[in-house]
């Protein structure tokens, strides 16, 4: 009988975080694509894995420097994460030395460049503004009022978003109330929740729930969504600072898309052992 074949080496990894938003990131061009939503939650763990708020997987590309893949820490995939957007251009730059970076998320083509010693910004896209595209279950009269209680507003980047203003940040019990948000029937893949106070016409406050189930202290492209919903409400300019739990970003609605500039850091590198990799 062929007796299983256990790892003999460990899996190499990065650390990475943009305002506490972190990130598992693996290069599968110099290690193993062990890729599943089973070893994505297991690496997920924060007492028997690593801990992440979102998986970053690199492959070769041939269409921009590097494939990328975006995993939940409940195993679920993502088409779209902001912070680790900036995290990857980091990483590209680092690598190549040049002035932009190029990566492919599965939603399309971005582009990265460096602003500063640790700052870097990202065009995001533009937002998706159609039902479909977002998308929704179904068409709605008014995608900045869905007929939700709290009228949020509607908007893709690459995932869905449901945003909502409120006056009083402090007062939304956010664990409480979003669950059922993301699952909400009108997201037939569940949505990222967020919450915007406004405090002046280029200044925002958010707080979010990231798909996935769990609060994050910053969401990139929630911060993109919500700059945009509340635009469109027209309650700001097209080009803002947001202030998150983490820290601060600046989103700018410009006529090629949605640029969003903020920190990317290197907490460390490390490597998943072979007993681990075993056990999952």
């Amino acid at each position: 009988m062929d007796m299983p074949q256990k790892n003999t080496a460990g899996l190499p990894f990065r650390k990475m975080h943009g305002l506490g938003n972190d990130f598992v990131v693996i290069d599968t061009r110099h290690a193993p694509d062990v890729m599943s939503a089973k070893n994505a939650k297991a690496i997920a763990n924060r007492y028997f894995g690593v801990g992440f708020d979102q998986l970053v997987i690199l492959r070769e590309s041939t269409r921009a420097d590097l494939d990328v893949e975006f995993w939940n820490s409940d195993g679920s995939r993502a088409d779209a994460c902001g912070n680790a957007s900036r995290c990857i251009t980091r990483l590209i730059l680092e690598e190549t030395g040049g002035d932009s970076a190029t990566f492919f998320t599965g939603h399309e083509v971005l582009t990265g460049k460096r602003i500063g010693d640790d700052l870097f910004s990202v065009n995001m896209g533009q937002p998706q503004l159609t039902w479909d595209q977002i998308p929704l279950a179904h068409d709605v009269d008014d995608l900045n009022a869905l007929p939700i209680d709290g009228a949020p507003g509607a908007c893709g980047m690459g995932n869905p978003h449901m945003v909502f203003v409120v006056d009083d940040m402090d007062v939304v019990d956010l664990r409480a109330i979003s669950p059922d948000l993301e699952h909400h029937a009108l997201y037939p893949e569940r949505t990222n929740v967020e919450f915007i106070q406004i405090r002046a016409r280029d200044d925002i406050r958010m707080r979010v729930w990231e798909r996935g189930g769990e609060i994050t202290l910053a969401c990139g492209s929630g911060a993109c969504a919500a700059a945009v919903v509340a635009h469109r409400k027209g309650l700001t300019d097209k080009k803002v600072k947001m202030q998150l739990d983490g820290g601060w970003l600046e989103i700018d609605w410009r006529d090629d898309g949605v640029w969003m500039t903020g920190p990317a850091a290197h907490v460390f590198d490390g490597t998943l052992s072979a007993e681990f990799l075993d056990a999952i």
